[in-house]
């Protein structure tokens, strides 16, 4: 592999940004519990919540799915990447970009959280530091585009390798997805931040981040089912049920994952009750691609179980190789993505969203399936990888397994009592929290176990560098040419929509102006929505 320095410079800067923003968000779950005092500056709470929210839904996905799409497209299409200098361009403007949106952060001067919160304005740099991200993240966007092109051009009437086409998926899904919030940020946010402006448009500036706000949530997940599509079955010695299904959900996930984000502002008086009907219906769609995902893996992992020898209607089970860490990470995100997409129905629904609107069950949805389910598969995809990004072996694989594991245990221990303090009605975002009142006393020794939970994900997240950092210095090897999972039926020819994005892009960009046109143009079109802008704390 010709960029492994370029690999391995995107993952250990998402790991370790990974490893810091843990830490700041098991603090703020410790100085809002029953076990600490209450802070005398709130504004320390919310500047925390600020950077772990940027580094966790900006940084981390971001150069997750830029290092792992550069390591597909070696591997999968089998030739050079083209515009090695331009990925290094990117990797510099994400690793600038977070570095110039923290230092804001950090003195105080950005304590707006990760969705920007309009009307409150953060000092001008927080938000060109996003920008660069984005802009960095681009530049993999279009490269991700070109080396497919490249490959098509010299591999005419030939599919695709599946891992290839949803990656590029993944990459035209953020390359339209960032748009929204790009706009706000360009036409909403900056020109108040530079003083150009006193005031905002606070439900337009919401409207365009919601563009965003959800599909964000699809490119964080795409790695995680790529490796479900091409490494799990691999892993476990078995194969892929279905290449063309597999090709099929991330069709599906480019499109409708876009026209959905208005669902998270059913409480927003700007947008009426019709599109929000509309963003609702379309995001219980997002369950098909998923369930497509549930029936294909769990297929391809008894098949897998089948060729270990297993017998029987459930003895596929047993058979399966329990102490491979890749059949114990997809087993543990599998679960967490069954019940956190459980609560993402309630979410979705304008009626139940209401008895949970803005509570911590909201908090401890979003966590698991992110946090969970997800990052649980990029140490997966790391774990896979490592061997021949390094040249060297994992190592102590006893080690490994308790890593995840504790990552498990821990992120179940955090989660399931937020969805209990949210269901009886503990609010999210709020620093302080009098437990001696008894309205909330109950609510205490769920947050203690919260606050429990995230330290053993502490535990798990040293464990995680642990395993990478010995795996930098274990004995030479040669981890062989890589390869990712084969189907049972090996595709020769696929059908033309199932090996390109031509229609999948169209209907995404006609399907997200049908459902944004409108009430987009209704909010530009009014007079009088405008409101003053409110200054960040520490810039007062």
């Amino acid at each position: 592999m010709v960029n492994r320095r370029l690999i391995l410079a995107h993952f250990w800067l998402a790991f370790a940004t990974f490893g810091a923003a843990l830490l700041l968000g098991e603090w703020q779950m410790f100085v809002r519990s029953p076990l600490h005092a209450w802070l005398g500056d709130a504004e320390h709470y919310y500047r925390s919540v600020t950077e772990h929210g940027v580094a966790m839904a900006y940084v981390l996905p971001t150069l997750v799915a830029m290092g792992f799409g550069y390591f597909v497209s070696e591997t999968a299409l089998q030739q050079p990447l083209i515009g090695r200098r331009w990925a290094w361009t990117g990797f510099a403007l994400v690793a600038a970009g977070a570095v110039l949106a923290t230092i804001p952060i950090s003195l105080g001067l950005a304590s707006v959280l990760y969705t920007f919160y309009p009307p409150m304005i953060a000092n001008p740099g927080f938000y060109l530091g996003i920008v660069l991200v984005v802009v960095g993240s681009w530049i993999w966007v279009a490269l991700m585009a070109i080396n497919l092109a490249a490959w098509k051009r010299a591999n005419p009437g030939q599919p695709v390798p599946l891992a290839m086409f949803a990656t590029v998926a993944g990459a035209l899904l953020w390359g339209w997805t960032a748009v929204g919030a790009a706009m706000e940020i360009l036409f909403q946010i900056l020109p108040v931040a530079l003083g150009l402006k006193s005031t905002i448009d606070a439900g337009l500036s919401r409207v365009l981040f919601s563009w965003t706000l959800h599909a964000i949530v699809y490119f964080w997940l795409m790695p995680a089912y790529i490796a479900y599509y091409t490494i799990v079955p691999r892993a476990i010695g078995g194969r892929l049920y279905s290449d063309q299904m597999g090709r099929l959900s991330f069709a599906l996930f480019l499109v409708v994952s876009m026209p959905i984000g208005i669902h998270h502002l059913f409480a927003d008086p700007e947008v009426g009750a019709g599109f929000k009907f509309l963003h609702s219906t379309f995001t219980a769609l997002v369950a098909l691609p998923t369930l497509l995902t549930v029936f294909t893996i769990c297929a391809s992992v008894e098949i897998a179980g089948r060729l270990r020898g297993g017998k029987g209607t459930l003895g596929w089970l047993r058979a399966l190789p329990w102490q491979n860490p890749i059949m114990l990470a997809a087993a543990f995100s599998f679960i967490m993505l069954g019940i956190g997409g459980a609560g993402g129905l309630i979410n979705m629904s304008s009626q139940l969203n209401a008895t949970i609107h803005n509570t911590q069950f909201v908090t401890g949805h979003f966590h698991l399936i992110f946090g969970g389910a997800i990052v649980i598969m990029y140490f997966a995809i790391a774990y896979d990888v490592w061997p021949h990004l390094t040249g060297r072996a994992l190592g102590n694989l006893a080690l490994v397994r308790a890593q995840l594991w504790t990552w498990f245990v821990g992120m179940m221990v955090l989660t399931l009592p937020w969805h209990y303090v949210g269901i009886i009605g503990m609010p999210r975002r709020m620093a302080f929290y009098d437990y001696t009142d008894p309205a909330i006393a109950r609510m205490a020794l769920p947050v203690i176990m919260s606050v429990v939970g995230g330290a053993v994900l502490v535990v798990s997240g040293a464990l995680f560098l642990l395993v990478l950092l010995r795996a930098q210095r274990t004995s030479l090897t040669d981890p062989g040419t890589y390869r990712f999972s084969m189907a049972v039926h090996v595709p020769r020819h696929v059908p033309a929509a199932l090996n390109g994005f031509g229609l999948w892009s169209g209907l995404m960009i006609a399907l997200t102006v049908l459902n944004y046109g409108f009430p987009v143009a209704n909010l530009l079109a009014r007079h009088g929505n405008e409101v003053p802008a409110i200054a960040s704390a520490g810039q007062h």
